[in-house]
This record gives structure tokens, sequence and C-alpha cells, in this order.
């Protein structure tokens, strides 16, 4: 329920965007002096995919992502977009393969890509989960990553039992190796360490946030989108431990 709460604060007073998913929440707003596109993916109970009832990204999501982005290019003002990410997954299940959840994803994600490269600020706050091919979809290519400091905010490619079910490790192992090997772990600061994050923040009820807690998000959002400097991602790279990756790239420019 996350991401519905910051949803609604963080939108309170914006008109909503009608003809969507029950699962996608969307709203146009004011952030500071400027228009903006709040994007949410929320739980549906009665989703007619039943795997994609918790808040999962599944096929009616993808598309809805990819529809809502597009909405707002179309509007040819370039204006902001901010995805409020807590998503636990994305929807797994034998109709959603059979039915092309990949496409559906993927035109989410390159929806999102073509709205920073078309000069939208995409800002993705980080509210809760942020996992697997959810997290790809909805925010991961947002010009500037956000995230609250709590437990609860975590982001991985999957859960834990799953990832040492393909590990061949119990839990409590992996959780011993993710210590040593920060791409392994859970935890934001792990995250963080990567580069990939603009800035952590610390609220006071990250559940149900207060009038204050939305303030410092909404002025962090502000402060996100005139830090903008380019349409492409290259300043996640800076990490220490994306060091590796900076130097991949570098003999591949020159090779190439």
């Amino acid at each position: 329920m996350r991401g519905l709460q910051w949803f609604n604060a963080l939108s309170a007073g914006a008109i909503a965007v009608e003809g969507l998913p029950r699962s996608l929440k969307v709203a146009e707003g004011v952030l500071g002096e400027q228009p903006v596109r709040y994007i949410a993916v929320v739980t549906d109970a009665q989703n007619r995919f039943p795997r994609a009832r918790n808040g999962e990204v599944g096929l009616l999501e993808g598309w809805g992502l990819a529809k809502a982005v597009d909405e707002a290019i179309a509007r040819g003002d370039t204006r902001p977009i901010s995805a409020i990410v807590d998503v636990p997954s994305q929807a797994y299940g034998r109709r959603e393969e059979a039915l092309g959840i990949h496409q559906a994803l993927a035109a989410a994600a390159d929806s999102y890509a073509r709205a920073r490269l078309a000069g939208h600020p995409v800002i993705a706050l980080l509210v809760g989960k942020a996992m697997s091919g959810a997290f790809l979809a909805h925010g991961y290519q947002a010009n500037r990553l956000i995230a609250l400091r709590d437990p609860g905010v975590m982001v991985h490619a999957m859960g834990k039992a799953s990832a040492a079910r393909v590990t061949l490790r119990s839990v409590e192992e992996l959780e011993a190796l993710a210590a040593s090997v920060p791409p392994m772990a859970y935890d934001i600061d792990s995250y963080a360490s990567l580069g990939l994050l603009w800035e952590t923040l610390s609220v006071s009820q990250i559940e149900q946030p207060t009038s204050e807690d939305v303030a410092r998000v909404s002025d962090c959002l502000v402060s996100a989108i005139k830090d903008i400097g380019s349409t492409d991602l290259s300043g996640r790279l800076g990490a220490t431990n994306r060091a590796a990756s900076s130097h991949v790239r570098q003999l591949l420019r020159e090779q190439w």
C-alpha cells in the first residue's frame, strides 16, 4: 500500500487520468511551479490476471504504463514525470508468458526511455520494493532515482527465496554472501553504493506520510528535476563499486 499512500499524498489536489487499468494510478498535478504527471502501480484485488493482484507489473500494467507515459509525451511540453515505485515483482504466470509479458514490460520501459530522451525529466521515487522486471518497466529508466531510507525499501532482481533457489544456497548463506558483495544485497545502502541513486531521504512515517514528509520529498523531487543536465544515464557510473563497469565501457569505446 505504500505506493498508493505516497501517490495520494504527492498528488493531492491533482486531476486523475482516466481510461487506464485499476492497478494504475495516474494524475496531472503541479510540482514546484510546473505541471507534472504522477504514475504509480497499486494493488488490485479484482485484477483479471490473478498473478498481478498484489502490485505486480503484468500485462495490463505494462501496456497501461506505456499508454500513460506516451500520453505525456504527446502533450509536447516536456513536463516532468514522477514514477512512484512500490512493485514486488513482475507477474509470473503461464498466461502472462503466453500473451507476451516481455513485450508489455518492454513497451513500458521504452516509453519511459523515449520520454527521457525527448526532454521530459523522469524521476523515480522508491517508497517500497523495486524488484525484478517490474522495476525495469516502472522507474529504472528515470534520469534520477530517489529512495526513502527504510528496511522495507529494497532493490533486487528477485526475492530472497527465489535467489536462494537459483544459486543453490540457503537464504542465510545468501545473506552472508551479500554482506561482502553489494550487488547481491537487498538493502538500500548497498544499492546506493553502486552509484545508481541520486539521493536517499529519511521520513518520519513512510507508511502514512505526514505533511512534513510530503513537503520534504516534494522539495527533493524539485531539486532532482533542476539537477538534470542531460538525457542520458551516464551519471550512474561514477561510484567505486561500478569501477569495473566504467572500465569495460572505456575498453569498448577504444575498440569499437
